[in-house]
């Protein structure tokens, strides 16, 4: 057995055609890196599958791999939801998985018992985030000695233009107006260090961006390009209104410059008519009444009545947010895991 550990995150979502070959392939991915005299047996995987309250068969199919896995005297761990809880949930609650294993292996390790795990990659299982890469990032991490190793694609081959269109306008936006910088086709596909991932694990807030999160917890990072992928098979899970919504939720979650847009305008708005109700009441004393514009104080009354709800709807969305955290709810309710309380470690790759 190895001394040093990599744990591989995997969030599932309606992922029942993918589990076994995205497996197989990690696999052997994993096999060649112990094999390979860089490394000499010197690091050993672990597998924690997050199933997102899939409603086809992919609990089935991991439970599945876990039964394969200890048959051959390694095992999978898994957490499988109530129900849909979204990607970010699940990609939290395997990096809490690995943080708590952590927690229990390092100390093991201070007694002299085990070893700590050094590195958690967080990975698609339709294998759009190439597998072979993972042995790019851990040379990267050795030779650098950064805590993360993130992936981001130079390529969106096979994606509808308008998409790729909207998704550079979002960087670039996030990147103007936001406190943190996200780079230009940045994927969810990273590798990290275990102080990393703690330090992750220790945010639990509700409303999660975790490509803003990876980012505002700072840390070395270095980054390995890579062209984009097609899906092994199925359909993406990603609708025009759920990429348009992910990406209005992590603009306002690192982002306060709409509040700042909306009280500045409001002064502006506010100058604008004191000058206006100035020149005014300088023409009626020169000129004398004018004839009452009916048509256009209705068409001001109907803008700015428009323009107010528009900043009262900016401003719910925070408040809603506020609202959404002070009720303290899970981020995930676990229906199902073979992962056990009592546990002092991962089981591990061997």
């Amino acid at each position: 057995m190895g001394n040093k550990r990599i744990d591989i995150i995997v969030p599932c979502y309606n992922e029942e055609q993918n589990i076994e070959a995205f497996y197989s392939e990690v696999r052997a991915v994993a096999s060649q890196i112990r094999k390979s005299d860089a490394y000499e047996n010197s690091y050993c995987f672990a597998y924690i599958f997050i199933d997102d309250g899939s409603k086809d068969g992919t609990l089935e199919q991991i439970r599945r791999v876990a039964d394969q896995a200890a048959a051959e005297q390694t095992t999978v761990k898994y957490i499988s939801f109530s129900r849909n809880f979204g990607k970010e949930a699940a990609m939290y609650a395997g990096l809490k998985a690995s943080a708590d294993a952590v927690t229990a292996v390092s100390e093991e390790a201070a007694a002299g018992k085990g070893a700590a795990a050094d590195f958690a990659v967080i990975m698609d299982a339709d294998l759009q985030h190439p597998p072979r890469l993972i042995a790019d990032m851990l040379k990267t991490a050795e030779e650098t000695g950064c805590d993360s190793v993130a992936a981001r694609r130079v390529s969106r081959k096979g994606e509808p233009k308008i998409r790729s269109v909207f998704a550079r306008l979002f960087y670039k936006l996030m990147n103007k107006y936001c406190e943190i910088e996200i780079v230009d086709g940045a994927v969810d596909f990273r590798l990290m260090s275990k102080r990393m991932v703690k330090a992750i694990a220790d945010m639990p807030e509700t409303q999660r961006f975790s490509k803003g999160i990876f980012a505002w917890v700072g840390f070395d990072t270095q980054w390995i390009e890579f062209e984009n992928v097609q899906r092994l098979s199925g359909e993406t899970k990603w609708t025009v209104w759920g990429l348009t919504k992910y990406a209005i939720d992590g603009f306002i979650d690192f982002a306060d410059s709409p509040l700042k847009f909306a009280g500045a305008f409001g002064g502006f708005i506010a100058a604008g008519s004191a000058i206006y109700l100035i020149i005014e009441i300088i023409k009626t004393i020169v000129m004398g009444k004018d004839t009452p514009g009916y048509a256009s104080t209705i068409c001001l009354i109907l803008f700015f009545g428009g323009v107010i709800i528009a900043i009262l709807g900016l401003i719910g969305e925070y408040v809603g947010r506020m609202y959404l955290e002070t009720k303290r709810r899970p981020i995930y309710i676990e229906k199902e895991s073979n992962i056990s309380d009592t546990e002092e470690e991962l089981p591990i790759e061997r």
